[in-house]
């Protein structure tokens, strides 16, 4: 891993704060003039810090007011089965996030829908299509507590 001074954090605290920042905002931000702020934001994303910029949409404004968490547990657990159940649900619509986990399951997906009938219908019409799935649990969420995709800086500022 590269070693980012503090000016390479800063700029990616405010980044990822407001992505919609003007080079010439982030530059006075961080105590830079424009040109030497945009090197490094270029730096940043070709060493992969930044991997992408992308507006935060409010599901629930959007009629996505149900997400699910299900623990999905495979049949088998070879290669070749977590591959088929990668390529089986990697572009469903619905699913908004899949993680390979240890423990007593394979996998933790998170879903959005309208209500808890588009959740019955996905699960019958499209999750039960899956090949593979020996088991599932699924969880709904009765309140959002906190959602973010911000990445913790902190562990970076005190090494």
């Amino acid at each position: 891993m590269h070693m980012l001074d503090p000016i390479d954090l800063a700029i990616l605290q405010a980044l990822q704060d407001d992505g919609r920042m003007t080079n010439v905002a982030l530059a006075k931000h961080v105590g830079l003039s424009a040109t030497p702020c945009l090197e490094r934001v270029k730096a940043l994303e070709a060493k992969g810090y930044i991997s992408g910029y992308a507006a935060r949409l409010a599901a629930s404004e959007l009629g996505l007011g149900l997400t699910v968490f299900i623990q999905i547990q495979l049949e088998r657990t070879s290669e070749d089965a977590f591959q088929a159940f990668r390529d089986a649900i990697e572009n469903i619509p619905e699913l908004q996030s899949c993680h390979m986990v240890t423990g007593g399951f394979d996998y933790l997906l998170k879903v959005r829908v309208p209500d808890m009938d588009a959740y019955r219908s996905f699960f019958g019409q499209v999750l039960g299509k899956v090949p593979g799935i020996r088991e599932t649990h699924s969880y709904p969420v009765m309140e959002e507590i906190k959602d973010s995709s911000a990445i913790s800086l902190a562990h970076l500022r005190e090494a």
